[in-house]
């Protein structure tokens, strides 16, 4: 019987030993899959806290329904009918710029009445599909921001697109990969000469589909709605680690991955214990994986901690109802980082999902921290508490102080791709080559959302299948 050992169990280890169990057992293969994960507990940063009433989210508070294989894997799962899809507010989303939080336009005439641009950037934008504005340096790995500055101009790149990377990567767009963090959007440019271009060729062709019967998803913010469980996302990570029962093994850390033995590798822990394994897949952070795989390959290694993480702290508010004065009906609001506020934005969490908070209370979720600020992650609960009332005073007028206060710290929390990332995968792949039998997943490498980590373990089981 051929012997699997995956490290790491947050929700790539856990897919990706599911997705491989399921896989072999379809194919009729007999496999020994054992997951080993340092922590006491399975799920890595997916922890849903239940506390007073509240849920609150340790980390991710969910996945975009726009793409198959979380979803896919529920459903395999058994746990499809416990799924809570965010509501329409989630729609909602605001930046806070100017000393007010201005909706999100989504359409033309919005665009135009919002007061987020000036007319001197709204009259910049117009000029992105026109032959003035330059095309993609070829052969150049750009950054987010050179981007935005050359296809739509520099108040757009500060309101609208720095912000967001700071939402989705806690990332700084001068050192982010274009194409690394946001393919699909280099890749509308080179296929349609620029981004609005672009938007009306889709919109024409998503009219054509609904004419043609097809049925075409209708997307509450970027790519999809937000969907999360009604216990919260841990719903899921839980599910997979009980389903797999003892192949889980919690409390275990490994130090190292090495080859000699009567196994093709020797995995290594800390307290004297090996397992030996045909295939090895680590599912670790990539600045963990370095570690374990210094002894066996110093040059993989040495790629790997070229992946630079970025901190990251969250912080729960709760309050009653009555102490909020400002409307909430949205998904909350980012901050530009020229506004040189504290936080990087705050989500409305009992806004989009109706069971985060008891009746008649609230549940806000800030962010703090990412690549621009990683010194944030150090300050006291009391300075980090401090300094998000202070944002909320100055964004939503909340002077109240709030019944109930949560704050997690991530110190590595989000791995960033910046310019060069893809040389780097390019050269993770060749030295792997020299190593048949260890494989790399989780979101250090192609995508950092649940769904992209649920893709790459699907990736790692139908390869580990392959070279088995």
């Amino acid at each position: 019987m051929k012997k699997v050992v995956i490290i790491g169990g947050g929700i790539s280890g856990l897919a990706t030993a599911w997705l491989l169990r399921a896989k072999a057992e379809a194919a009729g293969k007999e496999l020994s899959i054992t997951l080993l994960e340092k922590e006491e507990r399975a799920g890595g940063k997916i922890k849903s806290i239940h506390e007073e009433g509240f849920v609150c989210e340790w980390g991710p508070n969910g996945f975009l329904d726009s793409k198959p294989q979380t979803l896919d894997l529920c459903t395999a799962l058994g746990v499809a009918g416990h799924l809570h899809r965010s509501n329409d507010n989630a729609r909602k989303r605001f930046i806070f710029s100017g000393g007010e939080l201005h909706q999100l336009p989504d359409g033309g005439p919005a665009f135009l009445k919002s007061r987020l641009i000036s007319w001197p950037g709204k009259l910049r934008l117009a000029l992105e599909p026109t032959p003035f504005i330059a095309r993609a340096p070829v052969g150049v790995d750009e950054t987010l921001a050179a981007f935005g500055r050359r296809r739509l101009g520099a108040e757009a790149l500060d309101k609208l697109i720095a912000p967001m990377v700071s939402g989705i990567f806690a990332g700084d767009p001068e050192t982010m990969s274009l194409v690394s963090c946001f393919g699909r959007i280099a890749e509308l440019e080179r296929e349609y000469g620029g981004l609005i271009k672009a938007m009306i060729m889709l919109a024409k062709k998503k009219k054509r589909d609904q004419a043609a019967g097809k049925v075409v998803s209708s997307a509450a913010g970027p790519g999809g709605v937000l969907t999360s469980f009604r216990e919260g996302i841990q719903y899921l990570s839980d599910g997979l680690a009980t389903s797999l029962g003892t192949i889980v093994k919690t409390g275990v850390t490994v130090t190292s991955v090495a080859t000699g033995g009567s196994d093709p590798y020797r995995v290594c822990c800390a307290d004297g214990s090996e397992y030996g394994a045909d295939l090895a897949i680590v599912a670790s952070p990539a600045f963990a994986a370095a570690e374990m795989l210094d002894g066996l390959d110093s040059a993989i290694s040495a790629t790997l901690r070229q992946i630079p993480y970025a901190s990251m702290t969250v912080i729960c508010f709760g309050y009653r109802q009555e102490q909020i004065g400002h409307f909430l009906d949205g998904f909350g609001y980012l901050i530009p980082k020229k506004e040189r506020l504290n936080t990087l934005g705050t989500l409305w969490d009992s806004s989009m999902f109706d069971n985060r908070a008891p009746e008649g209370k609230v549940l806000l979720r800030s962010m703090m921290g990412g690549a621009c600020f990683p010194d944030y992650v150090k300050l006291s609960d009391d300075e980090v508490v401090a300094r998000v009332r202070e944002d909320l005073k100055k964004t939503m007028a909340i002077d109240a102080v709030p019944e109930f206060v949560r704050v997690f710290r991530h110190p590595q929390a989000i791995p960033q791709y910046t310019v060069g990332h893809g040389k780097r995968l390019e050269t993770l792949e060749g030295l792997l080559v020299s190593h048949p039998g260890l494989l790399l997943t989780g979101n250090s490498y192609r995508g950092i959302g649940l769904n992209d980590c649920v893709a790459a373990a699907e990736r790692a089981a139908d390869g580990a299948l392959g070279m088995l």
